[in-house]
């Protein structure tokens, strides 16, 4: 024991992280130690995918959440400005729907409230019930500028929102049009794609028989999945290449029910292959309808009302019903005619509302929409460019596939909850846009010359809309704010690749259209795009409550601390791979802080941070062991320092966990204990400080990933700290400090003692036997490193004597080799060669018995064709790991015939 043992520990037994985070975390807050506002430091700028005020934290935010962190960390810690810039998305569906549900359970309805109360009530709910998920970021250490958070429906980001959506119907980029949408007929409101859910449905095809005008018994069969859709087709498709109805192609059917006259169009969308290889076409009730309409000028006859009920556009019979109930009559009215050929089974894919839970009907209604293929046009510039960049370079290839095949984008919603459109109508329908009411009034006296009533436009905006302004909304645009100029253009946006062209390519539209550089360029609203990785569970399948999958992050938190889970995802994000995320690998992770932890201790208990010398100067020490942990510790941080710069977080987290577990605490702290409990008091004082000194570089290298255990550890060991670790300075990497010749010895050491304890271990030699070492063919540098690490080696490797030997292998001897040397070991009566045979040959029979058993599993046809993949690849590895044991033993046996 160190006559420093005896003085009170800095650090208790175990990392108290439910006690420790919350503290840190407030002491973190109070010191404004997130915010923003160093002067004339280099900016950096992370802007955060804003959450749903309606969101509470899920497995993927905390993966989103943590990365940025880590680069925020880490450019803090480098001395720049950095903002990372935090706020909420007033999420108009899911909120209103939050609200109309407390609504009916107190018995009324938004339209018994009027718009003006309605909106009122859905403030007083975000008061006091919005933003849980902004408390669930800080549980999990998340560094954000909290005081300057931003929500979309803030009035300074609103007067922005409604600049944009003015200026860009100015330039004629928004326009009011009738278009085919995803219509929501229980929310009734138009919505986006995002919140289209495709679900596999068991339905059926019903095979019609359509008569061909002037063919008597001659009919065209079609097939459909939809057959309430049929009264408002308009043509039937077929393909040009389709021999079977070539000579029906410009010919006329007549519309069972209807009575309607219907054009047989050629068109590449009737695939021959599909059902009788003949298309109805619906234009107003189905997409890829849609476009064949377009093509060949077809008419859009719309057959439903909001609530998906037919209108008075289907012969009377049929109108003002239920959509599903006008199916059950078109099927049973068609068979009793004769014309249903046949119904198959089949399964298809049905969307529906994520939100609603109803089938989603695709209806023609008035909206308005964004010129996005004017708008894209600079922004793939961009990309292709290199202003901006994708990380994984492959996801350049979805947005160039999504920006060059850009519909319109439709950014109205039927919804009260939102940005109200600044659109007013007058009386006879003319359209006036402004910022204002009386903007408005305005422009409308100069159009007629009078005073007219107004009447606003009841939509409000798509949520996608406002938040496509966010890189320049949030720091103040209109206005040219001090925020504004240094902050814009941002750094990275990190991301999952879901949202990529419904975020991401029109924040690349707005901040392209709307911002310029200092030389009047358009200007990118960031360098760089990093898409992340899906999180999946450990079986590799994707999350779902109906499969009982789901991981909740805070669960993991509450049980192995924020730290293991952060560092745990930062470990699994490789680019380009998924998570297969398990509760094994964070408690690993916790591990590894519990082992981080011992160490500190180690040194603290052993002087390390008592009497620091202030000069140390980490290019001075003497000792190879010294010299050794200094030049790692540089080579580790500047792997980190490169990794984290190229959004290599995997490799920047195994760099330092394989250093900090690996290296330091496995092996330099059991080698600096002869310096710690010998009597050379200049070695003890060299060897404390180093400790010091790479510990310090170790913890600052590991807050980005770990910051709670960190900053306990930095803020606890040493009194003189001026600075918390959350602002100390980065790591410099200095390759002076990297001793070449030091590092080779130290690790052909830490290469001979792991071999002698290999071979001992499997030759069941006991722990306390101390065996002779003979040294043959050893060049003079490693003879001059065996004189001088003789006595580590003989404690580390439990070794009696170490002598040079020229000549054969001595009989009954063990032999390792490391570099150009070979190193015997004699074990005469060390151990009972014939006993230590018997026990490796019962244990090889062992093993050969569970090859077999495997082995029989994976040639068995139904196991193979019965079995799930995750079991199948589980006995894969089960196979190799067994075969892997079994040679080694058989290497052993070998060994053992060959010391008789």
């Amino acid at each position: 024991m160190s006559e420093n043992q005896e003085t009170a520990e800095k650090l208790s037994k175990n990392f108290d992280y439910q006690e420790a985070e919350t503290r840190i975390y407030d002491k973190w807050d109070n010191k404004g130690a997130f915010k923003a506002g160093r002067v004339d430091a280099e900016p950096y700028t992370i802007v955060l995918p804003p959450p749903n005020v309606t969101g509470s934290l899920h497995i993927g935010h905390a993966l989103n959440h943590t990365l940025q962190d880590i680069l925020i960390r880490f450019e803090r810690m480098r001395g720049k400005d950095v903002l990372w810039q935090p706020g909420m998305d007033h999420a108009g569906i899911a909120t209103q729907m939050v609200v109309e549900r407390q609504l009916d359970a107190e018995g009324i309805s938004r339209h018994d409230l009027g718009r003006e109360k309605f909106i009122e009530r859905v403030w007083e709910w975000k008061e006091k019930s919005g933003g849980m998920i902004f408390n669930q970021m800080r549980r999990l250490g998340q560094s954000c500028d909290w005081s300057r958070s931003r929500f979309t429906m803030d009035e300074g980001f609103a007067n922005a929102v409604l600049k944009v959506f003015v200026e860009l119907y100015k330039q004629d980029l928004i326009y009011k049009d009738k278009r085919l949408v995803n219509w929501d007929p229980k929310l009734k409101t138009a919505i986006s794609d995002l919140e289209v859910e495709q679900k596999e449905v068991n339905g059926h095809y019903w095979h019609f028989k359509y008569p061909v005008d002037g063919e008597k018994g001659r009919f065209l069969t079609v097939a459909t999945t939809r057959p309430e859709t049929m009264l408002g087709d308009v043509a039937v498709a077929v393909n040009p290449k389709d021999d079977r109805y070539k000579d029906l192609i410009g010919k006329t059917l007549t519309l069972p029910l209807v009575g309607r006259t219907l054009i047989v169009v050629s068109d590449d969308h009737a695939d021959p292959e599909k059902g009788s290889g003949a298309v109805k076409i619906t234009p107003a009730h189905d997409f890829d309808d849609n476009m064949v309409g377009k093509r060949h000028n077809l008419e859009e006859i719309n057959i439903f009302d909001h609530e998906a009920k037919t209108n008075d556009q289907v012969p009377e019979k049929y109108r003002y019903l239920d959509r599903f109930e006008v199916r059950k009559m078109v099927v049973s009215d068609m068979e009793s005619l004769g014309l249903l050929d046949k119904i198959e089974d089949t399964v298809h894919m049905v969307p529906y509302g994520d939100r609603s839970g109803v089938v989603i009907e695709p209806w023609l209604t008035d909206q308005w929409y964004v010129n996005a293929e004017v708008m894209a046009r600079t922004p793939i510039e961009a990309v292709e460019s290199g202003a901006t960049k994708f990380v994984p370079k492959n996801w350049e290839k979805t947005y160039f596939e999504w920006m060059r095949n850009i519909e319109p984008w439709c950014i109205s919603r039927q919804l009260w909850w939102g940005h109200q459109i600044p659109a007013w109508y007058g009386p006879d329908g003319e359209i006036f846009v402004a910022i204002n009411e009386e903007e408005a009034e305005n422009q409308a006296y100069q159009h007629y010359g009078e005073k007219k009533k107004l009447t606003r436009d009841p939509d409000v905006l798509d949520t996608w809309f406002s938040s496509a302004l966010w890189p320049f909304g949030t720091l103040g645009w209109p206005d040219e704010t001090p925020e504004l100029k240094k902050h814009y253009k941002t750094d990275v946006l990190v991301t999952g690749f879901d949202i990529i062209f419904f975020w991401v390519a029109r924040m690349m539209m707005d901040g392209l259209h709307f911002m310029n550089d200092d030389d009047g360029k358009p200007e990118v609203p960031f360098h760089t795009v990093y898409v992340h990785a899906l999180v999946r569970d450990e079986h590799g399948a994707k999350m779902s409550k109906s499969k009982g999958n789901v991981i909740d992050p805070l669960e993991l938190a509450d049980q192995f601390g924020a730290d293991a889970l952060r560092f745990t995802l930062a470990s699994m994000e490789a680019q380009g791979r998924d998570i297969k995320m398990s509760e094994k690998r964070v408690e690993g992770n916790r591990n590894f802080g519990t082992k981080l932890w011992n160490a500190a201790r180690f040194c603290d208990m052993n002087g390390c941070f008592d009497n620091i010398d202030q000069n140390f100067d980490p290019s001075h020490v003497t000792l190879s062991v010294n010299k050794w942990i200094i030049g790692e510790v540089v080579k580790a941080t500047d792997e980190v320092t490169k990794s984290l710069e190229s959004y290599r977080y995997n490799d920047a987290s195994a760099a330092i966990y394989h250093f900090t577990w690996g290296k330091f605490c496995d092996w330099y702290v059991e080698l600096i204990k002869p310096q710690f409990f010998g009597e050379n008091e200049q070695e003890k004082f060299e060897t404390r400080n180093c400790a010091a000194w790479v510990m310090d570089q170790i913890l600052k290298t590991l807050h980005p990933f770990m910051p709670f255990i960190t900053e306990e550890i930095w803020g606890s060991l040493r009194a003189d700290r001026t600075t918390d670790i959350i602002i100390a300075d980065w790591p410099i990497y200095d390759e002076k400090l990297i001793d070449q010749a030091a590092i080779a010895e130290m690790e052909w050491l830490i290469q001979l003692i792991s071999a002698i304890r290999t071979a001992r271990s499997e030759m069941n030699v006991p722990a306390g036997a101390k065996l002779d070492l003979l040294v043959k063919g050893a060049a003079n540098v490693t003879q001059a490193s065996i004189l001088s690490q003789v006595d580590m080696l003989k404690r580390l490797a439990r070794l009696e004597n170490i002598t040079l030997h020229e000549g054969a292998a001595p009989k009954g001897a063990l032999q390792v080799v490391v570099g150009e040397a070979s190193y015997f070991l004699p074990l005469a009566g060390a151990i009972d060669i014939d006993a230590e045979k018997d026990r490796l040959q019962k244990n090889l029979d062992k093993l050969l018995k569970e090859i077999n058993g495997i082995s029989g599993r994976l040639n068995n046809e139904k196991f193979m064709s019965n079995a799930p993949e995750n079991i199948v690849m589980e006995n894969r590895n089960n196979l190799f790991d067994a075969e892997q044991k079994a040679d080694k033993i058989k290497e052993g046996i070998a060994r053992l015939e060959a010391m008789k």
